[in-house]
């Protein structure tokens, strides 16, 4: 979801929204993904002091989502296109529109003017990354679960910090890594599956003590072949905890070496899962 500070500032202001008014309003209208517009509204109104006139003439706009078409709606309309603000959001997210297109990535933004960003420190551009999941197969309509990333254009935070106040433009982004994870584990287990935290194919094993020296050899032909492989960097590890380690991280297969083995020629390979072995 993207929108631009500068848009929003115009829509308060066509709206008759003094401009002591425009930080709390914006916190308001940032509630409307998880309110619906008559609470909004009621807020507006009952705590925010608005006119029910103003609210409503805000709703108008902020309800309103969509892409290139809209941003081109809204440079036609005869309020907003007056005001000085809008004017300039409303050609830089044209712009931005452009580079998306070329991008061939607009089917997966929205321009959404109730998007707000609570922060007062944005400039300009602001932007919000939602998830969104298919509730089943047979349902179109996508269901959001929640936002995952957010950010905007600030011009004038980094200069508080400049002592001669010089403006550095910036934007920036945070990540919610947290809500990242829990709807990772959320799916995981809806799935079953056992997540692999390794990309590990081979566990190199050796069933005997003083077989260190097999175990190195074996694997550094296997990291020369390009395959994934590690060991226990323990001298004589049990052959049980070897494969204990194999289960639990969700190795598939374990590069078995024991003194017959040597004497053979051969490397016994067992996968985990199965239990079924071969020599090779």
């Amino acid at each position: 979801q993207v929108n631009d500070r500068r848009i929003l500032n115009g829509v308060f202001a066509v709206c008759g929204i003094p401009e002591s008014k425009f930080i709390t309003t914006c916190s308001t209208v940032d509630k409307l993904d998880k309110m619906p517009w008559e609470e909004v509204r009621s807020e507006m109104v009952g705590e925010k002091g608005l006119s029910p006139e103003a609210a409503d003439h805000i709703g108008e706009y902020v309800q309103l989502h969509g892409g290139l078409d809209l941003i081109e709606r809204l440079l036609q309309d005869p309020k907003l296109s007056q005001n000085k603000l809008a004017k300039e959001g409303l050609g830089d997210m044209k712009l931005l529109f452009e580079y998306l297109t070329l991008f061939g990535i607009t089917g997966k933004i929205s321009f959404d003017l109730s998007l707000a960003r609570g922060l007062d420190y944005y400039t300009g551009v602001i932007f919000e990354a939602v998830l969104l999941q298919q509730e089943n197969d047979h349902v179109e309509e996508s269901v959001s679960v929640g936002s995952v990333a957010g950010g905007g254009r600030y011009d004038g935070l980094v200069g508080m910090f400049d002592p001669k106040g010089r403006k550095v433009p910036c934007v920036g982004v945070s990540i919610g890594i947290e809500r990242i994870f829990s709807i990772l584990e959320q799916r995981v287990k809806a799935s079953g599956e056992k997540v692999r935290t390794t990309e590990t194919q081979v566990l190199v094993a050796t069933p005997q003590k003083h077989l260190l020296a097999a175990r190195l050899k074996l694997i550094s032909e296997l990291w020369d072949a390009g395959i994934k492989a590690e060991m226990l960097y323990k001298k004589d590890p049990k052959l049980l905890k070897q494969l204990q380690y194999c289960e639990d991280m969700g190795i598939p297969l374990a590069a078995i070496v024991g003194e017959q083995e040597l004497t053979d020629g051969v490397v016994k390979l067992r996968d985990v899962a199965t239990r079924e072995e071969v020599r090779m």
